[in-house]
C-alpha cells in the first residue's frame, strides 16, 4: 500500500481577505463558529491515515502556531507522526517572490528526508472533506504523473474569481491550468490539491526555480502538461473557498443550510479542532434565535437571525443581529442593530446603534475594536 506525507500550503499572493488577514493567516480564520479553516485539510489528512503533515505559514503566525500546538487535538499519532509548522516568508522587499515554490525550496532538506513515497498537497484556504487515501489509490492505479482535485461549478462568472480552473479532455486529462476570469458559469475549479511522487515533486521544484523565480507550482505544471501525464479527479460534496472577504462571509452562512452542513460533516469523518470547555449557551426569556449556528458559552438576550455566532459571544437585551458572522468573545450591546457584518474577536459594538451592510458588500468590524 502506497504511503504519503501531507503538505498544507499558505495562501497565494493574489488571495487576500481584507481586515481579518491583518491579524492571522487564512488557515487560522474562525469558521462555522467553532472551527478554524485549517482544521479541514488537517482532518482530511488525519482521517486518511496521514500522520506526517507540514503546514506552511507566511505572515502573522502566532494564532496558527497556538492552534496547532497540541497535535493530540487532531488525532495525530505523536510516536510515529508529526505536525510541523514551517515558515516561508522569503522576501519583505517584494511579495512577488513569496510563492509556494520558493517556500518548498526553502524547506527542501525537510521534504527530502521524508520517508514516504508520495506527497499530497492541499490548501489552507479551502473547505471540503476528501478521503486522501482513496485519492492516492486512484492516482496510483491510473499511472498518472500528477493527479489534481477539482470541483465542477455552475456559477464561476460571479464566484471563484481568485481560483484556478482545469481544462480537461474527455479522459479527464489536464490540458491547461488557467485563472478563472469570469467568462463562463460552468468551470472546473482547481482545488489546489495535488498528488504525486515525492521525487517528482522535488524535481518540479528545482526545475521551476531554474525557469523563473516567481513561478508557482500550478504555473509550472501548466507549462509541462504536454510532457507530463496530469489528470483530474472530481470532488463531490460541499466545497467553499476563502479567497476574499465576501467568500469568507458567504461560506460561513452557507453552513446554516442543513443540506450544506450534511454534505460537509459526516459521522465517520470527524473534523478535529482545539476544544474549548465552556458552559452551554444561555438563552434568556426575551431571546429570539432563528436559523442560526450558535456556539457554546454565549449569553443571548436579543434577536439572532440567519447568523453564525462564535464562542463566548454576548448579545444584550434589544439587540438585533441578522445575516452576521460574529467571532468569539465579541459583545453586541443593548438595542444595537447590525446586519450583514463580520465582527472580529473581542470587538464591542455598544455606542453605534445601527450598522447595516448588504449581502453583496458585507461590513467588517475590527478585532478588539469598540464602536
Amino acid at each position: 500500500m502506497a504511503t504519503a506525507f501531507g503538505i498544507i500550503t499558505s495562501s497565494a499572493n493574489h488571495i487576500k481577505v481584507a481586515g481579518m488577514q491583518d491579524y492571522r493567516p487564512m488557515g487560522a480564520f474562525s469558521f462555522a463558529g467553532r472551527y478554524r479553516v485549517i482544521d479541514f485539510p488537517i482532518s482530511n489528512m488525519s482521517n486518511s491515515g496521514i500522520d506526517n503533515i507540514q503546514v506552511y505559514v507566511r505572515e502573522n503566525p502566532r494564532s496558527l502556531a497556538e492552534h496547532l500546538g497540541n497535535e493530540g487535538s487532531f488525532n495525530i499519532n505523536s510516536k510515529k507522526g508529526q505536525l510541523q509548522l514551517l515558515f516561508s516568508d522569503n522576501s519583505t522587499a517584494n511579495d512577488v517572490y513569496n510563492t509556494d515554490i520558493a517556500a518548498f525550496a526553502e524547506n527542501m532538506n525537510i521534504i527530502a528526508r521524508k520517508g514516504q513515497e508520495y506527497v499530497i498537497i492541499a490548501p489552507s484556504y479551502m473547505v471540503y472533506t476528501q478521503d486522501y487515501n482513496e485519492l492516492l489509490e486512484q492516482h496510483v492505479a491510473s499511472g498518472a504523473d500528477i493527479t489534481l482535485l477539482y470541483h465542477h461549478v455552475n456559477n464561476a462568472k460571479e464566484s471563484y474569481l481568485h481560483c484556478d480552473t482545469l481544462d480537461l479532455n474527455k479522459q479527464k486529462g489536464v490540458l491547461s491550468i488557467e485563472r478563472n476570469t469570469g467568462t463562463a458559469n460552468a468551470k472546473n475549479i482547481f482545488m489546489d490539491t495535488y498528488v504525486m511522487k515525492k521525487d517528482l515533486f522535488i524535481s518540479l521544484i528545482r526545475e521551476a526555480q531554474k525557469l523563473s523565480s516567481i513561478y508557482t507550482l500550478s504555473q509550472y505544471i501548466n507549462s509541462e502538461v504536454n510532457d507530463l501525464d496530469v489528470r483530474g479527479v472530481a470532488h463531490r460534496g460541499y466545497f467553499a473557498t476563502v479567497t476574499d472577504f465576501k467568500s469568507y462571509f458567504e461560506a460561513n452562512l452557507d453552513l446554516i443550510d442543513v443540506d450544506n452542513a450534511n454534505s460537509l460533516f459526516h459521522d465517520n469523518w470527524p473534523i478535529y479542532t482545539v476544544t474549548s470547555d465552556a458552559a452551554p449557551t444561555k438563552y434568556y426569556e426575551q431571546a429570539e434565535v432563528r436559523n442560526s449556528l450558535v456556539s457554546n458559552g454565549c449569553s443571548i438576550k436579543g434577536l439572532v437571525e440567519n447568523s453564525v455566532i462564535g464562542r463566548g459571544v454576548t448579545i444584550e437585551d434589544g439587540a438585533v443581529v441578522k445575516n452576521c458572522v460574529i467571532l468569539a468573545y465579541s459583545r453586541i450591546g443593548k438595542d444595537v442593530h447590525i446586519e450583514n457584518q463580520v465582527v472580529d474577536k473581542w470587538a464591542q459594538i455598544i455606542h453605534a446603534k445601527e450598522i447595516i451592510g448588504t449581502p453583496e458588500k458585507p461590513g467588517y468590524i475590527k478585532r478588539d475594536d469598540i464602536l
